[in-house]
């Protein structure tokens, strides 16, 4: 998830009425949806504080997040 993140994905929350989030989808920066992804691995993604959002937007890397991504052929 990392690779597709640091390529220029997102995570979009789907919350419920009460605000707590029911759902995390990982979109690609072609606007793909990404199976497997779940919300356990969004929590650990960001307990690790390899992602995070700012100003309210969609979650993205962090500088950690990129750091700890090796690098890979298709990466940009």
């Amino acid at each position: 998830m990392l690779h597709v993140m640091a390529q220029g994905g997102r995570i979009i929350l789907e919350r419920s009425d009460d605000g707590k989030i029911q759902k995390a989808i990982c979109v690609t920066r072609d606007g793909w949806y990404l199976t497997g992804f779940t919300l356990e691995l969004f929590k650990k993604l960001k307990r690790r504080r390899y992602i995070a959002s700012r100003n309210s937007g969609p979650y993205r890397i962090t500088e950690r997040g990129i750091r700890s991504v090796r690098g890979q052929v298709d990466n940009r």
